[in-house]
């Protein structure tokens, strides 16, 4: 199957991608959230979805988060912890998967779109290792690894702001 492509004003062609938006959300105990879907079966998860036209990879990310666990619940954004390509399936062989990293500053955690109903739980890393849960085939734990280490580096960097505005 051929890539899709858009062309630039220069004549440059490049491949268009789908990209899919995850969100690594890590407390102050240094617990990762996760939410089990009662309808999916596919195991833990952290939150997932999709880039929509005209959106940054953050604001994309920040929206599926509010959309996922409520718009009560305040996240502030560190960076990307990493972004690789991969096989969503036959129709789309090549899609950029993108992992941000945030931290929880509060609120009340209510799932919310396709995450209804689903179990939340904060896991530390010592419990994922330990308990060995099922994981959905987005969350790893060596990224999730990762993500506690950038967190522990990053954590106490100035404060960022809670929404990114498009108009700067």
């Amino acid at each position: 199957m051929d890539q899709p492509a858009i062309t630039a004003q220069n004549g440059r062609s490049f491949p268009a991608y789908a990209v899919a938006l995850q969100a690594i959300i890590i407390n102050r105990n240094e617990e990762i959230l996760m939410l089990h879907s009662p309808t999916r079966k596919q195991g833990w998860q952290i939150i997932s979805g999709g880039l929509d036209a005209e959106e940054t990879i953050l604001d994309g990310t920040l929206r599926e988060v509010g959309e996922e666990i409520g718009t009560d619940a305040k996240v502030r954004p560190l960076g990307l912890v990493h972004c690789q390509t991969f096989q969503y399936d036959p129709g789309i062989p090549y899609m950029i998967g993108t992992y941000y990293l945030l931290v929880y500053e509060g609120g009340h955690i209510v799932p919310g779109d396709d995450m209804v109903g689903s179990e939340v739980r904060w896991w530390s890393l010592a419990e994922l290792t330990t308990e060995d849960p099922i994981l959905h085939g987005s969350t790893h734990l060596w990224m999730l690894e990762r993500a506690m280490d950038l967190y522990r580096l990053w954590k106490d960097e100035e404060k960022r702001p809670l929404q990114h505005d498009l108009n700067r």
